[in-house]
């Protein structure tokens, strides 16, 4: 199999998505690449075990990507393998009431990994500039104070929205989160055979919905906010990945890789040492359990 350089795909210059691409060629068989993903995931889970009980360090991985670009299939397979004590995944979909009582970015906040521990978004605090921006109009649900029309969501207001995106993902940062935001990048032809199957095999019926294809018919738009989202915000703290995301498991492969290379850079992530006096009486607790009637 190709190595795989990260850099190759993290966002450090402005990029125009349609010169990305949506597919590469790993010079592996999905049986050779699965093989390599097993690898690294358990290289994941003991590194993970090291950071929960290291305690100083969460980690925040963020997928954005169209509808059937693999989200949850990504999930699955490449943290399965880690403690699941460990792993707290989050699905954001329309706000509800009591969220929209709050500002955008409040169930964000909440659902943070606490220190020692992996949360991945699956849909991200990224909703809020970009269906938004397709649709408006869901902006007028948010009941803000200087908000009354449509007019009023103007350059501005997303001027001021990427900023405070900004300026949440550096403050976390700062204070212990590492953060992964991947692009999984899916061409507009691979969607549509996602989506005949969806409707041609039985048991992926239920993914389907109509207003898959109405969004669908918004691809361009979709396509420009991406554009823009990951151009504006791919900072070193909290850097975008442009994933190739056509083929699931070299997709998969990708992120795992990235994550793994990364983390590992961190060398003051290790088991914490047992207090002196505990590891010199460690025979004493030793005989002592073992003279237990």
């Amino acid at each position: 199999m190709k190595h795989i350089d990260s850099d190759q795909f993290k966002v450090t210059k402005p990029i125009k998505l349609k010169d990305v691409k949506t597919s590469i060629d790993l010079d592996a068989s999905n049986k050779k690449i699965e093989s390599e993903l097993e690898d690294i995931r358990k290289k994941l889970a003991k590194l993970q075990d090291t950071m929960y009980a290291h305690g100083k360090y969460a980690v925040l991985v963020c997928l954005q990507g169209m509808d059937t670009a693999g989200k949850d299939s990504l999930i699955r397979e490449v943290f399965k393998d880690l403690n699941a004590r460990g792993v707290v995944v989050h699905s954001f979909k329309v706000p509800t009431p009591l969220e929209l009582k709050h500002d955008y970015l409040w169930r964000h906040y909440i659902a943070l990994p606490a220190r020692g521990k992996v949360g991945v978004f699956n849909r991200t605090h990224y909703e809020n500039v970009l269906v938004t921006r397709v649709h408006p109009e869901y902006i007028l649900g948010e009941n803000l104070p200087d908000v009354t029309s449509l007019d009023d969501i103007n350059d501005t207001f997303w001027d001021k929205r990427f900023e405070q995106i900004i300026n949440f993902e550096k403050h976390i940062a700062e204070n212990g989160t590492i953060i992964f935001k991947f692009y999984l990048h899916l061409s507009k032809d691979e969607q549509k055979n996602r989506l005949l199957r969806r409707l041609e095999k039985k048991n992926k019926n239920w993914k389907f919905s109509p207003n898959d294809l109405k969004e669908r018919e918004l691809w361009d738009e979709y396509q420009a906010f991406y554009q823009d989202a990951i151009n504006r915000t791919s900072k070193p703290h909290a850097p975008w990945y442009a994933i190739p995301a056509d083929d699931k498991p070299t997709a998969r492969i990708l992120v795992a890789h990235i994550i793994y290379e990364a983390l590992k850079q961190y060398k003051d992530i290790k088991e914490p040492e047992l207090d002196d006096e505990v590891k010199a009486n460690l025979e004493l607790y030793k005989k002592q359990l073992e003279s237990e009637q």
